[in-house]
């Protein structure tokens, strides 16, 4: 009974992360490319040096929007700004997964947001959207609002789990039961997530976001395929053209095994690269996977 009970609980992990949510690939909607190699890196650096700060600590600042651009306003406190000025290592910094080993920059990424993500191999694509979506909202005492789907269904609000609240999973029933006192320190906080890393994945959270169209893009939607594979990367950050109205924006991610939070180069236009086009037909090209459209969603408010 017990390896029953073991063999079922694996499968559900297994089930719940980047790669191996149960459903079905729909090659209609997207499919997974293979990182994008830049033999031009050295050309790309010189081409993008007026758009990279070197010295900016944050997205904002280390970010320049292209010639002819501005920046799109974000309200105070809105969970645009926290996005816009989430902190960066220092420029040329090397991705680093959870074990401590590095990942190339080789036509991936521009730069390392600097947060931690644990030593567990659960912080990867859709994790690292639910955990800055989650992270604003617990910095603003937004608690009520915190609230993921496990890959079954099963709800899990945070405002529980403060209050000593914590979930018991057994075969295909789970349900919440009183274990300890109410608290809510960033250590409880992160307990959570990686609870809800461990049980949700891109399967879950596709079904929880609202469907958005490009035109409509603002900053912290996401682009997600929950499927097996499945992925997610998040916008972070966007500009507009004054005179023709183009809109472009800027790209983040994290990926298996799990790693911290990167923002993208962009594969597809080494001259404007990281910012990306909202001028796309079908498909967005990312260094590490292609979404077909519509892919595009976004938090419920």
């Amino acid at each position: 009974m017990k390896l029953l009970l073991y063999f079922i609980l694996v499968t559900f992990l297994l089930l719940s992360g980047c790669q191996f949510d149960y459903q079905p690939q729909q090659k209609t909607t997207v499919i997974q490319t293979t990182a994008i190699a830049s033999n031009k890196h050295s050309e790309q650096s010189k081409l993008n040096h007026s758009q990279i700060n070197p010295e900016g600590k944050t997205i904002a600042t280390r970010f320049n929007p292209p010639v002819g651009f501005e920046r799109i306003n974000a309200e105070q406190g809105s969970y645009a700004a926290y996005l816009r000025n989430l902190p960066l290592k220092p420029h040329g910094t090397l991705v680093k997964l959870y074990n401590g080993e590095v990942k190339s920059d080789e036509g991936v990424y521009d730069a390392v947001v600097d947060l931690e993500i644990g030593q567990k191999d659960l912080h990867q694509c859709a994790d690292a959207v639910m955990r800055l979506r989650a992270e604003y909202l617990w910095n603003n005492k937004h608690y009520d609002q915190i609230h993921f789907n496990f890959t079954n269904g099963f709800r899990v609000d945070y405002s529980k789990w403060m209050q000593g609240q914590r979930v018991s999973i057994k075969g295909n029933k789970t349900q919440w039961y009183a274990a300890t006192s109410p608290s809510n320190t960033y250590t409880d906080f992160w307990k959570y997530m990686e609870l809800v890393f461990s049980y949700a994945g891109t399967l879950s959270l596709a079904k929880e976001l609202e469907p958005v169209a490009v035109g409509n893009m603002q900053i912290g939607d996401v682009f997600i395929y929950g499927g097996s594979p499945g992925h997610s990367v998040i916008v972070v950050d966007m500009v507009q053209n004054p005179t023709t109205g183009e809109k472009r924006f800027l790209l983040a991610q994290s990926y298996m095994p799990a790693q911290e939070i990167q923002i993208l180069k962009n594969p597809n236009n080494v001259a404007y690269s990281p910012w990306y086009s909202t001028s796309m037909e079908g498909e967005l090209r990312t260094p590490e996977w292609t979404f077909y459209l519509p892919a595009l969603k976004r938090f419920q408010q």
